[in-house]
């Protein structure tokens, strides 16, 4: 997009792509998460490709095909306590092996396919990026979505030191444009945003304004079901989240199965307004709906928001820390990321 462009359009209206049907079926493909071994991964990246592989195959095996196969947060490297020279070394590259095998299955699929994985960047060295990817039905990249900021205060005197873009919001602007900052791919299905963010909902608003009719949301090891449920609600758009399943063998090292955040399990679809349309339970699952996409985007508008009742308290605030954190030091530890973290925060850390 030119940068002259407007990002958001003033007469309600927002850019798409011709769509190739009016009617589209999009599916959350529940599945284990499985955090290779640090210390000799290729082995485990082929397993947990290969069930990916697998579980592609039985999504689209029975019940009618699906136009789109949201797998959850990190299918292929899973997670797990690695230090950062395991981890970076575990990312994987974009396009590689992995996503070439991915896009083999889309193509014989004809459908899309979005997932969350870690990954690395000859553009970003020493960098650990999070990254969202939709792989379409010709097997091209359609899109590559980085997550937009981390959430802070998780992980008692640690911090994650994997890089978002408000890590390096700058250098992330001057190389893409600030239009890449909160991504929207426009495709023959509908206007898709991906994203691994929770409990900040004005990223989401932005999604809509910028044209999202599905926003693609994914997680590990739980969610708050009612921050996905409201993202619905709140923008009149679809929503899909898929999370983890329960390890019906051995639970993931490093972590108890359920947890505070919800644990496994619920992945979940809503229509606009926050109408459920599906849900899982805890274990491996497939849940599918029905979007009439062509009917929702004729009737369809940006989110409607008196924007000048709120500017002058936004214009006042200032961000808890602020970005470009990782610019020019990169953590090489959660407690050097912690450390980082504390001494650049305008507030009174309380953990």
């Amino acid at each position: 997009m030119n940068e002259e462009t407007p990002m958001v359009r003033e007469d309600g209206t927002y850019p798409v792509a011709d769509l190739v049907k009016d009617t589209i079926t999009v599916s959350v493909v529940q599945t284990r998460v499985r955090g290779v071994n640090g210390e000799n991964p290729e082995p485990d990246l082929k397993a947990n490709l290969q069930y990916m592989l697998e579980c592609m195959d039985a999504a689209q095996g029975y019940g009618g095909r699906s136009d789109l196969l949201l797998f959850h947060e990190f299918p292929i490297t899973g997670f797990s306590l690695w230090t950062r020279e395991q981890h970076h070394r575990l990312a994987i590259e974009v396009p590689g092996p992995e996503t070439e095998a991915i896009a083999e299955k889309a193509r014989q699929y004809g459908c899309y396919v979005a997932f969350g994985t870690y990954a690395k960047d000859a553009d970003w060295p020493g960098h650990i990026l999070h990254l969202m990817l939709m792989i379409g039905p010709d097997g091209e990249l359609a899109a590559r979505h980085w997550k937009q900021r981390n959430v802070r205060g998780m992980f008692p005197g640690g911090e994650q030191y994997t890089t978002a873009v408000y890590d390096v919001l700058d250098r992330f602007v001057e190389m893409y444009g600030q239009d890449a900052v909160i991504p929207v791919a426009r495709t023959g299905i509908g206007n898709i945003a991906l994203s691994a963010v929770q409990f900040e909902p004005e990223l989401f608003r932005c999604m809509a304004f910028k044209g999202a009719e599905i926003i693609c949301r994914v997680a590990t090891g739980g969610f708050e079901y009612e921050d996905m449920r409201l993202t619905s609600y709140h923008n009149s758009l679809y929503t899909l989240i898929c999370n983890n399943s329960v390890s019906t063998h051995d639970r993931n090292p490093g972590f108890l199965e359920d947890t505070a955040y919800g644990g496994p399990g619920r992945s979940a679809i809503f229509g606009p307004r926050g109408v459920e349309l599906a849900k899982a339970g805890a274990f491996e699952t497939q849940r599918s709906a029905t979007i009439p996409i062509a009917e929702f985007r004729r009737k369809h508008r940006i989110p409607d928001l008196h924007m000048s009742l709120y500017r002058p308290v936004l214009d006042q605030y200032r961000e808890r820390y602020d970005p470009n954190g990782y610019a020019e030091s990169i953590p090489q530890s959660r407690l050097d990321a912690y450390k980082q973290f504390v001494e650049r925060s305008r507030w009174t850390h309380y953990w």
